[in-house]
């Protein structure tokens, strides 16, 4: 390489240069690591086409009493649009984000049908519930099969409750019982789509 007259080349600096310039591109391969309680997003290139709800409560509102420990403690009723082509199974996760000692899972349930649009109220607490085509849950925090409604300890504010149903390519090889844990390791890079509804609740 020729140099102009007088030029002094300074490795270091033009490094720390192309740096710069690399990471405003959003080439810079740093990137923070994912928390322990998060479950894996949707394939980037797939939008996230379901919309699920609830004719028990609407997104944001409290959780009546009877779908948590205060009352009968019932799964509550969701149903959902269609899942995106090529979907082969749903699974459905509940937490609460607000626990004391960090998130709580109250429910996790896979292999549901892909064609089926509803669950309705007080899903039995079985690992393969009857009348849902096969479908297994798991164990919650406490832990116990099936779904644990909400029982906040007083004074520690409203809590969220958010359902997150997942489509997903395949259905999942996980036996009844498995945890939140071992769920949310199994939808990774299975994901096609996914929606959400919260539900709040306190003491």
């Amino acid at each position: 390489m020729n140099a102009r007259p007088g030029a002094v080349w300074r490795p270091v600096a033009w490094g720390m240069a192309l740096g710069a310039v690399l990471a405003a591109a959003g080439c810079d391969r740093r990137a923070a690591a994912p928390g322990p309680a998060a479950a894996p997003a949707p394939r980037a290139e797939t939008p996230a086409a379901m919309h699920l709800t609830s004719p028990a409560f609407r997104d944001g509102e409290r959780l009546p009493a009877k779908y948590t420990g205060d009352g009968a403690d019932l799964s509550p009723p969701l149903a959902w649009t269609d899942p995106p082509a090529g979907t082969k199974a749903l699974a459905l996760v509940c937490d609460d984000l607000d626990a004391p000692r960090g998130t709580w899972n109250h429910w996790v349930l896979w292999n549901l049908p892909p064609d089926r649009r509803t669950l309705a109220e007080g899903v039995p607490k079985v690992g393969e519930p009857p009348g849902l085509g096969g479908a297994r849950q798991g164990s919650n925090s406490w832990p116990r099969l099936g779904w644990g409604g909400p029982t906040p300890p007083p004074g520690t504010g409203v809590h969220r409750y958010v359902f997150t149903l997942y489509a997903l390519d395949r259905p999942l090889d996980l036996e009844a019982g498995a945890t939140r844990s071992a769920l949310v390791a199994a939808l990774e890079g299975r994901i096609l789509a996914r929606a959400a509804i919260t539900g709040t609740y306190s003491h």
